[in-house]
């Protein structure tokens, strides 16, 4: 499976190139590898592949790297650590990379910070959310560009302190991505309210929730709230069961990622209303930098961007950015370059800071409501990724001493 998501992703490169004037015009190139889940995730990984897609071909149009094509051989992890870091292996000790990115699962992401830090050659964490990847177990290679699980948890954090809610529950995958979510939520939300108490937890396992007992737990403790962080085909179990039994019935839920199309879109007509969700309604979205990014994917893909297509296309314009910003790359040279690069996206401008290697992008924040027989995000907001961030000589202390 690795070999043919690969050939597949460079023939589609391949063509994309073949297809623009300009590429032909290049000389020389630039091997970037990338990780992901795609056979196991592929809601997520398909509409980042065309976000990537997209960003390669602008790239390599207007001239590459310096007139050197920029390259991406892409591997598939299926998931699973270990096949991350078979991957990772072949791509620098085979490929020739000069830095690796990609990931989705958190656990995964770990796995392959820790192998750029052991190979000595960078990373950019692009989907896992653990602050610990930049934190309690960051690295000098490792960057991320993602909102991370505590920025995102503040910003929720932030509209659950308005809810009269005094008891809540949480729902979580029993992972690190569920676990460190949930922790860093509660301690963010007691500062806020010292008031609320949580009376109930439930971590049922990734993929293979078994949704009547896990509501039936929850209901028996009778919360106000409910914390949400289960995703994909787990949340679409949880929301059907939950409508069935009425458990969400006069409760108010604060739900991580829920407004992210990847997962929004498969519960149509049973989208619950009135949630609190991070996401990304793509359609309500009046920037010039978002309304450039929408054209251009719409006119190459014929289809409506998923946030994954937002990571894709950043990842890759994170890549060039930094290739660009230095003739030297070494692994040294790069590692220089990121700290405090500044990088355009569809959600403007973001920077990698140098004290924690975070990036700044913001994530939107708004309430789940249904529209024409679909799940859709309203009364939204953009929150800036640097709002919710510790400072940086505060975050540099939560990294492990050199």
């Amino acid at each position: 499976m690795k070999k043919l998501i690969g050939a597949t992703f460079g023939a589609t490169f391949a063509a994309l190139l073949l297809a623009s004037g300009a590429a032909k015009a290049l000389e020389g190139e630039i091997k970037v590898g990338e990780i992901n889940s795609y056979s196991a995730l592929p809601a997520f990984t398909e509409p980042y592949r065309k976000g990537m897609e997209l960003a390669l071909k602008e790239i390599n149009d207007a001239g590459g790297i310096k007139g050197k094509k920029l390259v991406i051989i892409s591997k598939d992890d299926g998931g699973k650590p270990a096949d991350a870091l078979t991957a990772a292996n072949e791509l620098v000790s085979r490929d020739g990379v000069v830095m690796i990115s990609g990931g989705f699962l958190s656990n995964v992401g770990l796995a392959l910070a820790d192998f750029a830090k052991q190979k000595q050659v960078v990373y950019i964490a692009a989907e896992p959310l653990t602050d610990a990847i930049v934190w309690s177990k960051g690295n000098d290679y490792t960057f991320r560009l993602r909102t991370s699980n505590y920025m995102q948890a503040a910003m929720l954090a932030e509209e659950a302190a308005k809810l009269p809610a005094k008891k809540w529950a949480t729902i979580a995958p029993n992972y690190e991505f569920g676990q460190s979510f949930v922790a860093v939520f509660k301690e963010l939300l007691k500062k806020k309210r010292p008031d609320v108490e949580f009376v109930a937890e439930q971590w049922p396992p990734l993929n293979k929730i078994d949704a009547g007992p896990v509501l039936q737990a929850i209901d028996a403790a009778k919360p106000d709230a409910i914390l949400n962080a289960t995703f994909a085909g787990d949340l679409v179990k949880l929301v059907r069961e939950g409508n069935t039994r009425g458990i969400f019935k006069d409760r108010a839920v604060v739900s991580y990622l829920t407004g992210e199309p990847e997962y929004l879109d498969p519960l149509k007509t049973e989208t619950p209303e009135g949630w609190i969700v991070t996401g990304y309604p793509w359609y309500g979205i009046k920037t010039a930098e978002h309304q450039a990014f929408l054209d251009a994917y719409q006119q190459l893909h014929k289809d409506y961007p998923r946030l994954g297509s937002i990571v894709g296309y950043s990842t890759v314009k994170s890549i060039a950015a930094v290739l660009k910003a230095t003739d030297d790359h070494t692994t040294d040279g790069i590692v220089k370059a990121m700290k405090n690069l500044k990088v355009s996206t569809p959600f403007g401008d973001i920077v990698y800071r140098a004290a924690d290697h975070q990036s700044t992008l913001g994530a939107y924040i708004g309430t789940t409501a249904q529209q024409d027989g679909k799940g859709v995000m309203v009364n939204f907001t953009f929150k800036p990724g640097a709002d919710y961030l510790p400072p940086e000589a505060e975050a540099a202390k939560l990294r492990p001493a050199n």
